[in-house]
């Protein structure tokens, strides 16, 4: 076979298997839109997967998403162990809907036990577009580049308007204020964000100050919903029942 054929049986291979990608990165698209449309109104959590049973945030994530899902937010997070298990943990004993979005990668993710719905995803972009797209909120706890990655990719669409204002809420002072800090004293003296762009972020101790900030969140996007429906959907009565249930006190 002449050199001229062989480069041409080449070019087909490349072509194809960038064509079959494609095709394999719309499956999953529409596989999570499919699954996850009626999923909210849902609190995605984010936090590092190497955080142990034992450790204090681990708890905090856990009473969190127990709590949200009491008042019947459904829960998120990316499916692993960590922070992730915790607030899965929670949400699976609250009796909400535990959603474990899943990835495959080299180090620490193995799916946790308390989903009851669990999606596996291949590529990050599209695992995180579901992440965020059926969203009140995110809860932020410590955790490592992954969880930067999607902080900083949230603050980057509120920032530039490819996305609605939605609350970033940052679970640990101790463990968030020297980013702040660089914030504002770096970024912010430099010129490289405005310092109102902090507004962005809100920074919590206790899962009380979460589900507050969930709760006016909640009352917003309902206004704006029945001003833009006029009528009622069903994400609307779902979100209708939980703050009454808010409003009641069933979280205390």
């Amino acid at each position: 076979m002449s050199r001229d054929s062989l480069k041409i049986i080449e070019e087909l291979k490349l072509k194809q298997g960038d064509t079959w990608r494609v095709l394999k990165i719309m499956s999953e698209f529409v596989q999570g839109f499919d699954e996850l449309v009626r999923v909210g109104p849902a609190v995605t959590f984010f936090g590092s997967a190497r955080t142990k049973e034992d450790n204090k945030y681990y708890r905090l994530a856990y009473e969190t998403a127990y709590v949200l899902g009491k008042l019947g937010y459904a829960i998120i997070t990316g499916g692993g162990p960590g922070i992730m298990e915790a607030a899965n943990r929670g949400a699976y004993d609250s009796g909400t809907l535990s959603v474990g979005l899943n990835i495959e990668i080299p180090r620490e993710q193995h799916p946790n036990r308390y989903q009851n719905l669990s999606l596996k995803f291949d590529y990050f972009f599209v695992r995180k577009v579901m992440l965020l797209k059926y969203s009140l909120a995110y809860v932020i706890f410590p955790g490592g580049f992954g969880t930067f990655d999607e902080l900083f990719e949230a603050l980057t669409l509120i920032q530039t308007g490819k996305s609605h204002k939605f609350p970033l809420i940052l679970f640990g002072s101790e463990y968030w204020k020297d980013l702040l800090d660089y914030m504002k004293r770096i970024m912010v003296r430099f010129g490289t964000i405005d310092e109102e762009d902090l507004n962005l972020m809100k920074v919590v101790d206790e899962p009380g100050q979460v589900v507050e900030i969930v709760y006016e969140r909640s009352k917003e996007k309902y206004r704006y919903l029945e001003e833009y429906y006029g009528e009622e959907t069903s994400f609307m009565e779902k979100l209708r029942r939980i703050l009454k249930r808010h409003e009641a006190g069933a979280y205390r």
